[in-house]
């Protein structure tokens, strides 16, 4: 039997050359009738950024800070989602079956991406990976590479070039 896919983890890291693996995801999400959760997972404050931050602010606004810096990234996802579906589809995402929701995480990329595709249940897990082809040969990017290391799900990597 053929396995089922109803729920996409579809990890963007918003640059503007992600078009494509988001068309990936939301054609496999018609396709097979599944619903997308759109992830951006945003690298926490090192010690010393957060050091320095307390220098200049207390605890509370360095936490505060941070956690307005999650939200206007969270802002910036449903602006080009929305955006991307009134081009593509000509409709809202609230107006779209594929979309189930929209979330910024701090943490380590990979490691957040691969957590949230199992507590989400996701059956797959689509991820971009920039390409240089100055190279000469396509360099899979670290994220992408250590997701499909740790991830018990299958995992969909679409090549994105650099304009």
């Amino acid at each position: 039997m053929f396995p089922e896919i109803k729920k996409i983890l579809y990890a963007t890291d918003l640059s503007d050359n992600m078009r494509p693996v988001f068309r990936f995801a939301l054609s496999l999400a018609d396709k097979y009738g599944a619903k997308i959760s759109m992830l951006h997972v945003a690298e926490p404050l090192s010690p010393q950024v957060r050091w320095a931050l307390e220098t200049y602010m207390s605890e509370a606004e360095a936490h505060k800070a941070e956690h307005e810096g999650l939200q206007k990234l969270h802002d910036k996802m449903l602006a080009r989602l929305a955006e991307f579906c009134q081009q593509e589809l000509g409709k809202g995402p609230e107006d779209s079956h594929l979309m189930a929701e929209v979330s910024v995480i701090a943490g380590r990329p990979a490691e957040t991406i691969t957590k949230k595709a199992e507590d989400w249940d996701a059956e797959l897990i689509v991820v971009g990976t920039h390409t240089d082809p100055s190279l000469g040969a396509r360099l899979l990017g670290s994220t992408a590479r250590k997701v499909t290391q740790l991830s018990k799900r299958p995992v969909l990597v679409v090549p994105v070039y650099s304009k």
